[in-house]
């Protein structure tokens, strides 16, 4: 293990009490390098997990607030006209950062979302006709509030399947919730040193980490678990006639390189050098469920995307 990602662990669990899968989801996030989608109701520590995350890197961060009211050039910049010169001059906007954290994406009309299409899967930002490379360290941390919500709009397709994963964050135990009250109460002072910008970790520190996490042996038994449990989203009847019933169409290419990106990651963490079945079948609901798309009759009847992944893993021998 790494001390830098021992520190950087430490870092957010100091200040985001209850919340150590998404602690070790972030963590996995970065290490593979994918943009990651974390869910749930307001309150719940989503947003202060992330800026906890970035002050513990040296890196660029900007967060973006989405509103109903937003334009693309909100977050990709525009040209300004400067009458001195007579021209045009590109002022970039906070996407042109190396920790992103979109914040409450799906308060946002779709054409605002579609804005981080292209700079999500080819890092760079096309305004003018003129294409601008991102940092080569870029990624994006979204979250959301369930669609329930008030004011909530649906993301495209297309831009879900360019999320590495999504992250459900469910309400704290009582135990938990008891140190939170504590926390709040007694150690406001220690809380806030906590929060502040350490920088745990340097950009060469982090790619070390990232080349060390991605040598992780995966073996062709895996990689074929990986290829299986993805096909079986596109061809649910080969392995079982009620997933048919509840899978209308399933997940690209994007999601096996995922897994094994992901696997590889949380391997790392554990301090091992190869990866487990336990590191796919762990990770698989948040890679898969959100790339996954229900039949009518699966919604009517209440079926979730996790369910129809529990049932995928249930389906597909482990190796």
């Amino acid at each position: 293990m790494n001390t830098s990602i021992d520190l950087l662990r430490v870092h957010i669990e100091r200040s985001v009490i209850g919340q150590a899968r998404l602690t070790e989801r972030l963590l996995i996030g970065l290490l593979s390098g994918g943009h990651l989608l974390i869910e749930g109701v307001p309150g719940l520590a989503k947003t202060t997990a992330v800026r906890t995350l970035a002050s513990g890197l040296a890196l660029g961060f900007h967060r973006i607030q989405f509103t109903p009211d937003m334009i693309p050039g909100d977050i990709t910049g525009t040209d300004i006209f400067i009458p001195r010169d007579g021209s045009f001059q590109f002022a970039p906007g906070p996407i042109f950062s190396e920790i992103v954290l979109a914040d409450e994406i799906n308060r946002a009309p779709p054409k605002v979302q579609s804005a981080l299409l292209e700079a999500m899967q080819e890092r760079q930002v096309t305004v003018g006709g003129v294409s601008r490379p991102l940092p080569s360290v870029f990624m994006v941390i979204a979250t959301q509030n369930p669609l329930e919500q008030e004011g909530t709009y649906p993301l495209p397709e297309a831009q879900l399947d360019r999320f590495q994963m999504k992250i459900r964050v469910d309400y704290p135990s009582a135990e938990e919730e008891l140190a939170i009250l504590r926390l709040a109460n007694h150690l406001a002072g220690e809380r806030e040193t906590a929060a502040a910008p350490l920088q745990t970790m340097t950009r060469e520190q982090l790619d070390n980490c990232r080349r060390q996490a991605q040598a992780i042996y995966l073996d062709e038994m895996l990689e074929r678990y990986i290829v299986e449990l993805v096909g079986v989203t596109r061809a649910p009847a080969r392995r079982d006639e009620t997933l048919a019933s509840w899978i209308s169409h399933g997940a690209s290419p994007r999601a096996t390189l995922a897994l094994a990106h992901t696997a590889r990651a949380r391997a790392w963490l554990s301090g091992r050098d190869f990866v487990e079945p336990d590191d796919i079948i762990e990770l698989a609901p948040e890679v898969l469920s959100h790339r996954i798309g229900l039949t009518f009759a699966a919604r009517a009847a209440g079926v979730t995307p996790a369910q129809a992944v529990a049932r995928m893993l249930e389906c597909v021998p482990i190796p």
